[in-house]
C-alpha cells in the first residue's frame, strides 16, 4: 500500500494511461454495458490507482464537498485550535487522578492549546510538566480527545472534553488507576479509522511523517484519480442507468459490501488481520474479511450492553436487518439497499445527523411498518402522540456505550422496548464472536484471544481459549503457529518454551526465511523482539543481542527495540557501545524515558557523573515516579556515599510500591550505614 500523492496530478501525466485503459477496454463498453455490479469491474482497486484528496472531489462535487464537512466524519480529526475545540477552558477545568496523585489543567497558551500535568504538597507545586496539543480526535458530537507529537511519534493526553455533558475527564481507559499520561501510543490502526490514509512510518508503532486533517471522500469511494483521469478525459457514464466503475459508489454495492463499508471503522473492537494484510489495504467494494476479522466478546444476560462504535454488529443483531439481508438478490439493482436494511437506509453519509430531520428516520421505519399487510405500531395513540410519534425513540433508545463514560448513543439494535429487570442476572462470557466473518480460521481465533488478553482484559482464560486453537505436537504444527506460540508464551512469561520452540525450527531459518519481513504492523520483528527476550531472562545474553538487533533492523523506529539492543549491550559491559544505540533513541524520540535512564546509568558506569545527573533530571521531568529511575538515583546517592537521600529515596519507592523487591534488599544492605 502507498501513501496518497502530495500534489495535484496534471492531465497530461495520465494521458498515457487514459489511452491504455481505452484501447485495452473502451470505457463506455466496461462502464455502460455491465447490468451487474462486479466489484472486481472496479478500475480504482488496481494498484495503479491513487489517492489524490477530497480537494480534487471538489472542483467537481461542491455542494457535497461542503455538507460533508459539516458531518460527524468530515469533523472527525483536525490540528488542535480554537475553531476545533468544543471544549470548555476556565480554571475549574481540572481533574484529578487520586491514584498517581496528579492533577491536570487544560488552557491556552495564545494559539496553542496546552495541558499541564502536577502534584502538590500542601499549597506548593512539586511536580509539573506542560505538553501542546497537537491535534483533537473527535467531531465534538460525543467528545474531543487530545494528541501530541513528538517528532512524528504520536501519544494521546490525559484529558478528553465529553460534550454532551460539557465535562473534562479522564479518556476511556485512563479511569480507576489506568492513566498513561502522556504515553498512550496513537499507532495506524486508530488513525486508519479516525482519519483519512496517513503517511504513516513503516518499522514504528506510532511515528506518522503527515497526518491528514479529517476523513475525506475517498474513504467510502476509494481511490480516485482513475476517476479524476477519465473525466479530465471527457470520458462519462450515464450513472442513472450504468455503473461508473471508475470509482466506487457504495449506494451501488451489492449490499453485502456496501455494509462491508461502513463496518470497516463503525465495527469497533478486537481486529485481527489476516496474514500479510494492513490497515491500509481495504477498498470500498472489496470483502472486509478478506482483510481483517472484528470479534466482540458475547455475554449471556448483558443484551443491553455495547460499546460505542458497535452500530455495525448492533444492527446486524435486529430482525429487520436479518429478514432483508439478501446479498444474492441484488445483483442487477442500481440502487440494491432500496430493498433492504442498510446503513444508507437512514443514513446520508454527505448529511450530518444534525441537520437530519427526525422524519427521515421515522419514514424509513414506515416504508416498511405500514400498509395493509405490514406490522404497525401498537403503542398506545396518546403515548403516540406524547412522544411524537418517534420510532426511533421507542425502538433504538439513547443509552450509555460500556467503553466511553459520560455519552449517550442510540443503541441500533432495533427492537420491542425492553423492560429492564430490576433482578437483572450476573452477565456470563460466552466467548469471543466474529463479527464480520462466519467461519474465522483456528489461526485468526487464537490470535484473536491472545489480543483480547493483550489489549483489552488481562483474564487468564482468554490464554486458555487461545491455546485450544494452537496445536504444537508436531514440527509441523509449531511451524504454522509459531508466531502466535511465541506471543502466548511470552505473555505467560514461559520463556523456556519459547526457546524449545526456536531450537524446533532452528535459529538459521528463523533468520533466512521465517522472520524475514517488514510489515506495518511488524508482526516479524515483534516475535524476534520476544524470543530476544526470552534469551535475555535466561541469561543468554548473546543470542538475546543477535534477536534484538534483527527485531531493530526490520523495525528500526521502534524504540523499544532500540532501548533493549542496548540493555543487552551493557548488560555484556559494553558500555560505550550501549550509549551511542541510547543516544539514537533520544536523537529520534527525545521523550522516550527509558532511554533517558538507561543512559544515565551508562554514564555512571564510565565515571560522567555530571552527564548522569543531567539525563536523571530530564527524566525526572517527564515521570517523577518511574521506578527504574528512582532505583538509579538511589544507587547514584549510594556511589556518592550519600547514604541518607539514597535511604530516602528507597523509602519513597516502597511507600509508593510495598512490593519492590529490589527497594527491600538495598534498603536492608544499607542499614547501620549513615
Amino acid at each position: 500500500m502507498k501513501f496518497p500523492l502530495r500534489k495535484i496530478i496534471t492531465i497530461l501525466f495520465f494521458s498515457a494511461v487514459v489511452l491504455l485503459i481505452a484501447s485495452c477496454s473502451n470505457s463506455k463498453n466496461k462502464s455502460q454495458n455491465s447490468s451487474n455490479k462486479n466489484p472486481d469491474l472496479y478500475l480504482n482497486h488496481s494498484d495503479t490507482a491513487r489517492y489524490v484528496g477530497m480537494v480534487q472531489c471538489k472542483l467537481c462535487h461542491q455542494a457535497i464537498y461542503d455538507s460533508f464537512l459539516q458531518t460527524g466524519m468530515g469533523k472527525s480529526f483536525d490540528r488542535a485550535g480554537k475553531q476545533k475545540s468544543s471544549a470548555k477552558f476556565d480554571k475549574h477545568a481540572v481533574i484529578y487522578d487520586k491514584y498517581l496523585d496528579f492533577y491536570y489543567h487544560p488552557f491556552w497558551d495564545g494559539d496553542s492549546m496546552k495541558i499541564m500535568e502536577y502534584r502538590l504538597k500542601g499549597k506548593d507545586t512539586i511536580f509539573k510538566r506542560t505538553e501542546k496539543v497537537d491535534y483533537i480526535v473527535g467531531s465534538g458530537q460525543h467528545t474531543n480527545s487530545h494528541l501530541y507529537s513528538t517528532n512524528g511519534y504520536l501519544y494521546q493526553m490525559p484529558m478528553t472534553f465529553y460534550t454532551q455533558k460539557g465535562q473534562w475527564d479522564f479518556p476511556p481507559g485512563f479511569e480507576n488507576g489506568f492513566n498513561t499520561r502522556f504515553s498512550r501510543k496513537i499507532g495506524l490502526e486508530c488513525m486508519s479509522c479516525h482519519n483519512s490514509f496517513p503517511d504513516f512510518v513503516q518499522g514504528s508503532e506510532n511515528k506518522f511523517n503527515e497526518l491528514p486533517e479529517g476523513l475525506n471522500c475517498e474513504r467510502c469511494h476509494g481511490p480516485g484519480s482513475i476517476h479524476i483521469q477519465q473525466r479530465s478525459s471527457g470520458t462519462k457514464t450515464d450513472t442513472s442507468k450504468y455503473i461508473d466503475y471508475s470509482i466506487v459508489n457504495p449506494g451501488k454495492l451489492p449490499i453485502d459490501l456496501q455494509f462491508d463499508v461502513c463496518q470497516r471503522c463503525h465495527l469497533q473492537g478486537n481486529t485481527v488481520l489476516k496474514e500479510g494484510k494492513s490497515f491500509f489495504d481495504f477498498k470500498p467494494g472489496l470483502k472486509l474479511s478478506d482483510y481483517m476479522t472484528t470479534f466482540l466478546p458475547r455475554y449471556k444476560n448483558a443484551d443491553d450492553k455495547f460499546i460505542m462504535a458497535s452500530h455495525a454488529d448492533r444492527l446486524k443483531q435486529s430482525k429487520c436487518f436479518i429478514k432483508s439481508f439478501k446479498p444474492e438478490n441484488d445483483s442487477s439493482s442500481l440502487r440494491p439497499y432500496k430493498n433492504s436494511l442498510t446503513c444508507v437506509t437512514c443514513h446520508n453519509p454527505h448529511v450530518s445527523v444534525k441537520s437530519t430531520g427526525k422524519e427521515v428516520f421515522n419514514n424509513a421505519c414506515k416504508k416498511c411498518h405500514e400498509g395493509i399487510n405490514q406490522t404497525s405500531c401498537t403503542e398506545k395513540h396518546e403515548t403516540r402522540i406524547k412522544s411524537e410519534d418517534n420510532c426511533v425513540g421507542c425502538h433504538m433508545p439513547k443509552s450509555g456505550a460500556i467503553d466511553i463514560p459520560h455519552v449517550t448513543v442510540h443503541d441500533h439494535y432495533i427492537r420491542k422496548p425492553v423492560k429492564k429487570n430490576e433482578s437483572e442476572k450476573p452477565k456470563q462470557f460466552i466467548g469471543l464472536y466474529a463479527v464480520n466473518e462466519k467461519t474465522p480460521s483456528d489461526a485468526v481465533k487464537a490470535q484473536a484471544y491472545i489480543q483480547q488478553y493483550d489489549k483489552f482484559d488481562y483474564n487468564p482464560a482468554y490464554l486458555d481459549s487461545a491455546k485450544k486453537y494452537l496445536e504444537d505436537k508436531t514440527l509441523n504444527d509449531v511451524k504454522q503457529n509459531f508466531e502466535a506460540l511465541v506471543h502466548l508464551y511470552f505473555i505467560k512469561q514461559d520463556f523456556a518454551k519459547i526457546l524449545i520452540y526456536v531450537n524446533q525450527i532452528g535459529k538459521e531459518k528463523l533468520f533466512d526465511t521465517v522472520l524475514t519481513k517488514k510489515s506495518w504492523d511488524n508482526a516479524n520483528a515483534w516475535t524476534l523482539y520476544r524470543i530476544g527476550d526470552a534469551y535475555y531472562n535466561t541469561g543468554d545474553l548473546t543470542d538475546a543481542y543477535t534477536f534484538y538487533k534483527k527485531a531493530n533492523n526490520l523495525a528500526p523506529y521502534n524504540p523499544e527495540f532500540k532501548n533493549k539492543l542496548g540493555s543487552s549491550l551493557m548488560a555484556q559491559n559494553k558500555v560505550e557501545e550501549a550509549k551511542v544505540i541510547f543516544s539514537e533513541i533520544l536523537k529520534e524520540n527525545p521523550k522516550f524515558i527509558q532511554a533517558l535512564n538507561n543512559l544515565g546509568y551508562a554514564n555512571i558506569l564510565t565515571g560522567n557523573i555530571s552527564e548522569a545527573e543531567a539525563f536523571y533530571n530530564s527524566a525526572l521531568n517527564l515521570d517523577p515516579d518511574y521506578e527504574p529511575l528512582l532505583m538509579n538515583i538511589a544507587g547514584l546517592y549510594i556511589y556518592k556515599k550519600n547514604y541518607k537521600e539514597a535511604k530516602n529515596h528507597l523509602n519513597e519507592i516502597l511507600r509508593k510500591n510495598p512490593n519492590n523487591k529490589q527497594a527491600k534488599q538495598v534498603l536492608e544492605q544499607l542499614k547501620g550505614i549513615k
